[in-house]
């Protein structure tokens, strides 16, 4: 989850009204974050000053999640929290929760607003219009409706931009509720797309994690390609890194493996979405692969991208999901060996076909199954730094201070550490990676340039 605070003034013809200060919650994805982010900068555009941290808002708005259960109670609780600190304080709730619920959100004393994922941009002038609390309003729409395209990039951080360059999803996975909530596959143009790129490039951040949805299914409505999108981006100025948040196994192409292992500024870093390591289990969730194929994509990567790091999401718990199904996941991610495991229980969500099957996993089995790939994950992870221990990579220091040190990412998503030095923020050195510390973090040498 991330927060900020703001102050705003809001203008008017006749004089200036009271300083206000502006809160910010987001949860879940780096698509929210980013979303945020823009919804921000149109207050900032209205007038605000940032307010020091932990100060008491005269407005808040939650980006809310909604792809699993422990995501909306999150939202829940965040909201009362925020009503009951502070009462008089205007409340709005946007995201994909709001989207799905919307009068679950509104029927919650002290909410103001709930706004649809079409409408995030229209969020500063909505709260500028309000005034005042008035009771709870929904300004929301069915997915059939969800055809507009919020743009949206993040600019807070010194180091890193999250851009939007894709939103909703076609696929219909058994268990997910995204396509209800962001509606069907869509985009920007890829010179539209160039542009965004072109903006953060002036603010100073040199590397861009591009995010959305099913990125890989990039130009359904411009009938362009995931491809054109990369080739473009990587001429544009400015910008020396981009890492793709996440692709669909089958998205993964040959075409996309080959460009990203030539080029210099795409790095050697995917986040692939695996979901099961049993195909049984990977029919059920109406997944668009199976293990050979997917251990096939990896193979492939692997074979142009030597030290390629690779993170992939499993669910556990999954309905009719056996003690033997679990286990032939286990064998299944020991012999593909990725960097890092994202593990998430199974959470029944309304409206979704995995929701009326048979076969529900106890909670108690669930959650031991996330710690025991909790515990590969960790293992794998060491694993893979432990190879790359003594080589050279490039690292881009971030702003974080702590113990003395500051911190960074390698080409292939190693988080590496050394004596702070507040020059080298934001910018790419040479080291040599040391041995990983109980925290799981790398110490860097920096190299002479």
């Amino acid at each position: 989850m991330y927060f900020c605070t703001f102050v705003v003034r809001f203008k008017n013809d006749s004089k200036m009204s009271p300083v206000k200060k502006v809160g910010f919650y987001t949860l879940g994805c780096k698509l929210n974050f980013s979303e945020t982010s823009t919804i921000a900068r149109a207050f900032e555009q209205g007038g605000f000053v940032r307010a020091v941290r932990g100060e008491r808002a005269d407005i808040y708005v939650i980006n809310s999640c909604s792809v699993t259960e422990h995501a909306d109670k999150k939202c829940r609780n965040i909201v009362r929290r925020l009503i009951k600190e502070n009462p008089g304080a205007i409340v709005v709730v946007t995201g994909c929760y709001a989207q799905l619920k919307p009068q679950e959100l509104a029927a919650i004393e002290g909410v103001d607003l709930v706004v649809g994922n079409n409408d995030k941009g229209t969020i500063f002038e909505r709260v500028a219009a309000l005034g005042a609390k008035r009771g709870a309003t929904v300004h929301t729409c069915e997915a059939g409706e969800l055809t507009g395209f919020f743009a949206a990039f993040s600019s807070g951080d010194r180091t890193r931009s999250f851009l939007k360059v894709q939103d909703g999803c076609d696929y219909r996975c058994s268990y997910c509720t995204i396509p209800l909530a962001r509606g069907a596959s869509r985009n920007l143009p890829v010179a539209d797309l160039v542009r965004e790129a072109e903006a953060i490039a002036t603010k100073g951040q040199r590397e861009i994690v591009l995010t959305g949805i099913n990125v890989g299914d990039f130009g359904r409505t411009t009938g362009e390609s995931f491809i054109d999108l990369l080739r473009a981006l990587d001429a544009v100025e400015g910008i020396d890194r981009y890492r793709i948040s996440s692709i669909e196994p089958n998205l993964l192409t040959d075409e996309v493996i080959a460009f990203t292992a030539g080029s210099d500024k795409f790095q050697p870093h995917f986040h692939v979405p695996l979901q099961s390591g049993c195909d049984r289990i990977l029919a059920l969730m109406r997944r668009r692969y199976n293990t050979a194929r997917f251990a096939e994509r990896i193979g492939a990567v692997r074979a142009q991208i030597p030290g390629v790091f690779f993170g992939i999401d499993v669910i556990v718990g999954f309905p009719g999901e056996t003690d033997e199904d679990f286990e032939v996941t286990c064998r299944f991610l020991e012999e593909i060996r990725p960097a890092f495991l994202h593990v998430f229980p199974y959470s029944v969500r309304p409206n979704t076909p995995a929701a009326e099957m048979n076969g529900k996993v106890a909670p108690g089995v669930a959650a031991h199954r996330v710690q025991r790939l909790g515990e590969l994950s960790s293992r794998l992870y060491r694993g893979f730094c432990a190879v790359q221990q003594g080589r050279e990579a490039k690292v881009l220091w971030e702003s974080t201070r702590r113990g003395g040190d500051m911190f960074g990412f390698t080409e292939n998503y190693i988080k590496v550490r050394t004596p702070f030095d507040r020059e080298r923020i934001n910018t790419i050195t040479r080291v040599r990676l040391g041995a990983l510390d109980a925290d799981g973090v790398a110490q860097a040498t920096i190299l002479c340039e």
